[in-house]
Order: C-alpha cells, then sequence, then structure tokens
C-alpha cells in the first residue's frame, strides 16, 4: 500500500478534521457507485479507505508515526 498520507492528499502534521475532509471529499469522488465505467474505482476506494482506517484513528496514527520513526533511526 502507497503511504496513506499521500493517498489522502494531506501532510503528516494534518489535523484530525482536515484529515476527516480529505477523506470525505475523495471518498465521495472515488465511490464505485459514482464511477460505474472506472473499472478501477473499487480498488481506489479501498485503498482509500485502508489509509483512512490508519491515519483517521489517533491511536493507529501515532503507532504508524512511532513505527517510522524506528525505521528512520530517530526513536
Amino acid at each position: 500500500m502507497r503511504d496513506p498520507y499521500d493517498v489522502l492528499g494531506v501532510q503528516k502534521n494534518a489535523s484530525p478534521a482536515s484529515v476527516k475532509s480529505a477523506f470525505r471529499k475523495l471518498a465521495k469522488k472515488l465511490h464505485p457507485d459514482a464511477n460505474k465505467d472506472d473499472k478501477k474505482a473499487a480498488t481506489k476506494f479501498a485503498e482509500l479507505n485502508a489509509a483512512y482506517e490508519i491515519v483517521g484513528d489517533e491511536v493507529r496514527r501515532a503507532e504508524r508515526c512511532l513505527r517510522d520513526r524506528r525505521r528512520r533511526g530517530q526513536a
């Protein structure tokens, strides 16, 4: 999966309200029912939902941030 922040189009320091707003905007745009002719719409929508599950949840977002810092040797 791509970086969830890239999928949502937000910065890593984005507020929860900004994350939610970006998710809703993209969900409306990428929803498979709104893109019946696009065969990749369901895949894009699923990727968007997976990204929001991580970034939209404060606990999971913090865990991911800590894990990323450890990978870079900063924690």
